[in-house]
Order: C-alpha cells, then structure tokens, then sequence
C-alpha cells in the first residue's frame, strides 16, 4: 500500500440494465442474467443497429415528480445511485469542505441537447425549456450530487469517454491521498441510448448489427463477436480515508489500492497495447503488488473484435495468464462513462464474495485470446486483489486496482 494512506470503499450505488441498485445488479451478474433488448419502440426503425441495453424501469419514476423535470436521465441515474451508495455507507458525518464529489461521463446531458434542439427548430427560442443549461452540461450530475450531500469539497467531473467512471474513482483517491477530503463520492454515469447517438456510433463500425436473438450479441472475447451493445446505467463509490472510517467504525467492502491513468496519443479511436500496458503497470506500482497478487481481471472488454484482442494482450503481458478474467458488458451492454465504475464494484464484490461472474455468451474463445476467462459457470476461490480496465475512445487508459476487506 501507499505510504500516502489507505483509501476504503464504504459504500456503494448502482442503476444498471440488470437492477435499480447494487444487490440486484450483482444477483443478475451472478445468475448471467441479460439486459439487452430489441429496440421496440417507434423511434428504432430504420436504425442499423435494433438492440441496446435500457434500464428495467423509468428513472424519474424513482425520484420525486418535481425533481425528475429538472434533471437529465444521466443527472437522474448519478442521483440514485448516489442516494444508494450514501446510505449503504452509512452517511458519514464529515465536513463539508472535507467531502469531495468525483462524476464521470462520456457525453452528458446528450439526451437533453438533441431533444431541446428539436424543440428549438420545430418551435423556437421561446418553447425551450429554463433547465436546459444545467440538464445539458456534463458537470450537471456531480454538481446535483454535491448539493444533495452539501459537498464542498470540490465537485469534479473528468470526461474521458469509457474511462471516465475509472477515472473518477482515480481522481477520488488522488483527492483523500493528497489530504484534499476525508470521503468522496466517485463513479460514472451514461444515458444515451438514441437514435442519434446510436446512428453515430453504427456509422464508425463499433456496434454490433445482429439482432436475431437480442441477449446473445454481447459477447467479449468471444470469436464470433461483432461489436458493442450501447447500454445505461450509473455506478458510485463512498470513498473514504481509512482511518476516518475506522473512527466511526464503518463497515468496509474494500481498498483502492492502487490506480493509473495513461494516454496513448496514438489514435482517435483505436486500442493501443502500450497504453495499456502502461496503465496495468503503473497501478501495481502504485498499489504496491506484483503480477502475481492479482487474482481477478474486470476487462474493459466491450466485444469490439480489435478491442477485446488489444486488452488481452495487454493484460497477458502487464500481469500473465493466472487471473481469472470477468467481462460483464456481455451482460450490461456498454455503459460508456459509467462502465468503469460498475466494474469496479463488481471486482470488488467478487473479492468479497468469492465469486467471479461467468461471462455470458463466451462458446466460443477467440483462440488469439490467451488468458483464464471465466466463462459457462461462475468461479470460486479466494483472492485478496483484482484489477478493473477501463479503456475510451481518445487513447485514455485507466487501470484500477482493488483490495480485499481485511478481516
């Protein structure tokens, strides 16, 4: 561990297509559940791509009339798993200048940007609605969560497309190691599944246009895999400097040992190895393990075909073929900025538990993919540390680095 002090996890939030919080999601981890669907709805025809992963239910039907209006359905998502992860921990009673809020997100407030523009054309300035500034900016879901906890501490907001929930939690335990907070809220959250962003990502070539059997086009790792399954969701951590939680006798889910962020500048949109690499090594350093203390990989794995090949390599060569490697997106789709975040706590309920998740829809493993993926049934044992990948468009490479609750 650093000598810089050890941040702990005490709470923790989740909105994914599996479940409205934590529990849930990680019972549908855990039984392979699936949360992509045909598009149904009127506004899916004519779309290259008919599959993506929503939530179960309406966000807005989860918070009060009043306050769903002002928010977007990212700020919605960020405010209930915030309320969750708040509560799971216990509201720690801390100044407010020593509580700090860290949101990740790729696109913001996207859906209320398209939906306000069409607003716009259709029937002028006038017709726009008041709230539209804070619905759209990507800060607006830290901001929201900062006024809710009365956080003074800073409310940030890193957008680094997939890896920005990884990136938030980084930034999270920069801030407690620097002396900057004693708890921070930390994670990612997305909502912009539209026929827009939807259109957009086709036209690049990264989803998957396979739609026979909805539940079986997310398939890292897989050799027969065609590309992403755009998903929603939020994830978000109570993190907490270890003696502050110790003080108030907090129960803990584990550390954040370590954590790297790295650029390629390589390429716009491509994987790049080396990054990788850099990350995974640089996060064990900073951790303070070797290779041979990780037991579990969270892969970033979003079943791209160049993607999942990138990161298996890189995970191969930055740590080995021992770990046991998890990839939830075959189940959540792509979360984008959230995802990291949910792998995050996935790894770290899977250190908790035991218990790594089988990835779903894995037949067939890519024979270019040379490592331990768990696949078929979920895998038991004990480990004391796991790694979580987040990798985003624009050459960002976060590595996570998880720790086991001593007992």
């Amino acid at each position: 561990m650093s000598d810089l002090g050890e941040v702990v996890v005490t709470g923790l939030g989740a909105i994914t297509p599996l479940g409205v919080d934590t529990a849930t999601t990680w019972a549908g981890m855990l039984d392979g559940a699936s949360g992509v669907r045909l598009i149904e709805e009127e506004w899916g025809a004519g779309l290259p791509v008919r599959v993506a992963a929503g939530l179960p239910v309406d966000p807005s039907l989860l918070l009060a009339r009043v306050e769903a209006r002002k928010l977007d359905r990212c700020e919605q998502l960020a405010m209930i798993s915030a309320r969750e992860a708040w509560r799971d921990s216990g509201a720690p009673e801390v100044a407010p200048e020593r509580l700090a809020v860290v949101i990740g997100t790729g696109t913001g407030g996207v859906l209320t940007t398209l939906s306000q523009d069409d607003t716009f054309e259709k029937s002028g300035a006038r017709r726009l609605s008041p709230y539209a500034v804070p619905m759209l900016m990507p800060n607006g879901p830290a901001a929201w969560v900062s006024m809710e906890l009365g956080a003074q501490g800073g409310a940030r907001t890193p957008v680094s497309a997939c890896a920005s929930g990884a990136e938030a939690i980084a930034m999270g335990l920069d801030l407690i190691r620097a002396g900057r907070a004693d708890v921070v809220v930390a994670g990612g959250t997305e909502a912009c599944v539209h026929p827009f962003t939807i259109a957009a990502f086709a036209q690049m070539k990264a989803l998957s246009t396979q739609d026979k059997d909805p539940e079986s086009v997310s398939r890292p790792f897989d050799a027969d895999r065609s590309g992403f399954v755009m998903g929603e969701g939020a994830g978000l951590l109570v993190l907490e400097r270890a003696e502050f939680a110790r003080a108030r006798r907090a129960r803990v889910y584990g550390s954040v040992a370590g954590a790297a962020v790295t650029s390629s500048a390589d390429h716009i949109t491509a994987s790049d190895v080396a990054g990788q690499v850099r990350a995974i090594e640089s996060a064990l350093r900073d951790a303070r393990l070797g290779p041979s203390d990780i037991g579990v990989v969270h892969a970033h794995a979003t079943s791209t075909p160049s993607g999942d090949l990138a990161e298996a390599q890189a995970v191969a060569l930055a740590i080995g073929r021992h770990p046991v490697v998890t990839a939830t997106k075959s189940m959540t789709g792509h979360m984008l900025g959230a995802s990291g975040a949910v792998g995050a706590i996935a790894a770290l309920l899977a250190l908790r538990d035991g218990t790594v998740p089988a990835t779903r829809n894995l037949d067939n493993l890519d024979p270019a993919v040379e490592l331990d993926v768990a696949a078929g049934r979920n895998r038991t044992g004990s480990w004391d540390a796991a790694l979580a990948n987040s990798f985003g468009f624009g050459g960002h490479n976060v590595s996570l680095v998880l720790a086991k609750a001593s007992s």
